[in-house]
């Protein structure tokens, strides 16, 4: 702005001092001097407020009034013809070398302008008084913006090589104390530059012009190799090795592709993290270990708990039903209780048994051909006095095809019994539970649903893990925990899958699907009705 306002002043100057002396300016010379006055003042103005843009017009505009002025005062040959060259010097006082090139383009068309025009047309001229003042004053205002554009075009460039080697000496810096190892490389792993922490025992200043594989034991030399022509072909490309000078060391090198002939890696010691991550395997294979143990202890002592809690239900038996002789009511009703709480207790430890030998892998399936409508059947019998005595209505919706499935026939009525069992425990007095057996697109499908409690969406999270129970303490007294489990253990060893529905208040469905039919039988023949 300040290069176009001073143009301005030193025109209006000339002309004052021109009319000071005397001299008479005719309407061409006017016209002229007030055409580059103008393109000063709207130059400061693009200038300040348009940006690149205006910058470009505010150089159009300096074009045009230099062709003007010298078409106005003789062309090419007038006192003006210098002006030709005002785009170029307003070129060069914006600093930019876009707009320089601009300036010239424009200058070159202005004088070209001016050539022809006084070539074909009758110009006017100057009067000889005003022809050497005018010749002055184009030439010292074209000289001196000239020179003070190039100047600052000069002093901009200079600021800009100072800013950019600024730049770089703080990206080098950033560089040289981020973390990893940055390197510049060929592809053939010839290491051009680097930058960064270097693993332990080397030197980030004697790395350039090194090999990559020279820094890499012999075991991992391929790998790394493979790594690089991988990244080459591919984009990128990873590879862990024992650095060549530290047997102990550990580092990770990460390969991208810059372009066909550079790559570009950061490596980085990975030894702490190996160190964690063989101290968490180690963990893990310790627990894994205890866990294993703890399962085929208690799947090993089958025996010796079965043993004597056989005894005990034998003989309490044998004392409540008083085959040996009378005894006072007293002692019966003790007996009674030694008996259900034996058979409570053989329970959970079939339970516990049965778990620990799915956890063990010591669980084997007894594949046999049967109706799964017969087992479920069988467990609703069984079932049926419990429901009574809990005032709950116990139903049965089995499919009226045959149910044959190759499965294991104890797994299925285990499944059945816990389903149940479990629905009894958390449907309320009136309540109803409903059992369904069906064939559902080729698999076996066991629903169990009833009108209970519900489970809420955080016990729903946790129900189905070994000795996770849900509902309130006098709920969860009741069982050990391990029903849904088991239910989900025996359906995934038959190749299934359980899932539960349920909306607290409303009541719970658990669906067990299993591939175990034999034939799908036809699902519209399905709704027989049994009321246990």
């Amino acid at each position: 702005m300040s290069w176009h306002l001073a143009w301005t002043v030193v025109v209006a100057a000339a002309v004052s001092a021109l009319a000071l002396r005397g001299g008479q300016l005719a309407e061409p010379e006017w016209i002229a001097l007030g055409g580059v006055g103008a393109a000063g003042v709207l130059g400061a103005f693009l200038a300040e407020v348009a940006g690149e843009g205006g910058a470009a017009l505010a150089i159009v505009a300096w074009a045009l009034a230099g062709t003007l002025a010298c078409l106005l005062t003789g062309g090419t040959a007038g006192p003006l013809a210098a002006w030709c060259l005002a785009p170029l010097a307003a070129g060069a006082a914006f600093g930019r070398p876009k707009l320089l090139a601009l300036g010239a383009a424009a200058g070159v068309a202005a004088a070209a302008v001016a050539a022809l025009g006084a070539a074909f047309l009758t110009l006017p001229r100057p009067p000889t008084g005003l022809f050497n003042w005018l010749s002055l004053l184009a030439l010292g205002t074209t000289g001196m913006s000239l020179a003070a554009g190039l100047i600052a075009l000069q002093g901009k460039a200079r600021g800009d090589d100072a800013r950019a080697r600024e730049a770089e000496l703080e990206l080098r810096e950033a560089l040289d104390h981020q973390p990893q190892l940055l390197m510049a490389l060929y592809p053939g792993g010839r290491i051009l530059e680097a930058f960064g922490e270097a693993p332990a025992g080397l030197e980030t200043r004697d790395l350039p012009d090194r090999r990559l594989g020279d820094l890499v034991s012999a075991e991992d030399r391929a790998a790394v190799e493979d790594a690089l022509t991988r990244a080459a072909a591919d984009g990128s490309a990873e590879a862990a090795f024992v650095p060549a000078h530290d047997p102990q060391g550990w580092c990770v090198l990460t390969v991208r592709r810059m372009s066909s002939t550079r790559l570009v890696g950061a490596l980085r010691d990975a030894r702490a993290q190996r160190s964690r991550e063989t101290e968490l395997d180690a963990a893990r294979e310790q627990a894994e270990q205890q866990n294993a143990g703890k399962s085929r202890f208690l799947a090993n002592m089958s025996h010796e708990l079965r043993t004597p809690l056989n005894a005990i239900m034998g003989f309490s038996d044998i004392m409540r039903q008083r085959l040996f002789g009378p005894m006072s009511d007293r002692y019966a009703e003790y007996a009674e209780l030694i008996h259900e709480s034996g058979s409570h207790l053989l329970e959970l430890i079939n339970d516990v048994l049965d778990m620990s030998k799915i956890e063990a892998e010591r669980f084997e399936l007894a594949r046999e051909s049967f109706d799964a409508r017969d087992a479920i059947a069988a467990v609703l019998r069984l079932m049926r006095g419990q429901a009574e005595r809990a005032g709950i209505n116990l139903r049965a919706d089995l499919s009226a095809e045959s149910l044959e499935a190759e499965a294991d026939r104890r797994a299925i009525k285990q499944i059945a019994f816990n389903l149940i069992s479990n629905a009894l425990k958390f449907t309320p007095k009136g309540g109803s539970v409903t059992v369904t057996a069906r064939p559902a697109a080729g698999m076996l499908e066991i629903l169990v649903s009833d009108t209970g409690v519900g489970i809420s969406p955080q016990d729903l999270v946790r129900i189905g893990r070994p000795f996770e129970q849900a509902g309130d303490a006098d709920q969860r007294h009741a069982g050990s925990g391990l029903g849904l489990s088991l239910v989900r253990a025996f359906a995934r060893l038959h190749g299934g899958e359980m899932t539960i529905d349920s909306v607290l208040g409303e009541g719970t469905t658990v669906a067990v699907r299993m591939p175990v039919l034999m034939a799908m039988a036809d699902p519209e023949h399905m709704g027989v009705s049994l009321e246990a």
